[in-house]
């Protein structure tokens, strides 16, 4: 059963995705919140597989909640499910940590799909801002979409290291390894790593000894 934390701050929209997800098999809708403390504090007490999160929120917003989400559980699962696909909001919310990116507007089976998709441990991304994340996009340098985590990942990447050795490395999981090679091929626009290791050798600067 995959446990799911709702976030947005209409009561409505809550409502609606409660009514879709908890009529789905496997999928259990736990805890509901209005707000990104909010957010945070139900996250903490009841550690659910998934969080649909809003962007837009009073007292801390989704950006703000996801980080501080992040920084109590570095593998918790955030959707981002917002109005909004520019690439500023795109890019904040991925490199604050969230895993998908989905728009409200899409279908509701693709809501249902990112729910499971990324309780598996796959990044959902709608297709209509997958631009966002192309490298340049928004007149933004690649590497400045990286969060400090993923930078760190591709320097030991780039240096050859497998996603276990990594893992050791920075005291992560393999497993949250391989979300932030994936977020980090997305990002700077390769699919495999001897790519990314050419383009973190091309573009990235030397590290401060």
């Amino acid at each position: 059963m995959t446990s799911v934390l709702l976030v947005d701050d209409h009561r409505l929209v809550r409502a609606g995705l409660a009514a879709l997800l908890s009529g789905t098999e496997g999928v259990a809708v736990v805890g509901e919140a209005a707000d990104g403390e909010d957010a945070v504090a139900q996250y903490t007490a009841l550690r659910p597989d998934v969080v649909l999160m809003d962007l837009s929120m009073p007292v801390l917003d989704g950006v703000g909640a996801t980080r501080r989400i992040l920084a109590i559980d570095p593998a918790a699962r955030v959707v981002v499910l917002t109005s909004f696909g520019d690439h500023h909001r795109v890019t904040e919310a991925l490199s604050a940590g969230a895993l998908g990116y989905l728009l409200k507007d899409c279908d509701p089976k693709d809501v249902v799909a990112a729910v499971r998709s990324v309780a598996r441990g796959d990044v959902p991304i709608d297709p209509r801002v997958a631009r966002a994340l192309l490298p340049g996009a928004g007149g933004q340098r690649s590497d400045d979409a990286l969060s400090a985590r993923e930078l760190q990942v591709l320097r030991l990447l780039a240096r050859g290291q497998a996603n276990k050795q990594i893992g050791r490395a920075l005291g992560i999981s393999e497993r949250t390894v391989k979300v932030h090679v994936t977020n980090v091929f997305r990002r700077i626009g390769v699919s495999d790593r001897t790519s990314a290791a050419i383009w973190a050798h091309e573009n990235l600067p030397p590290e401060q000894s």
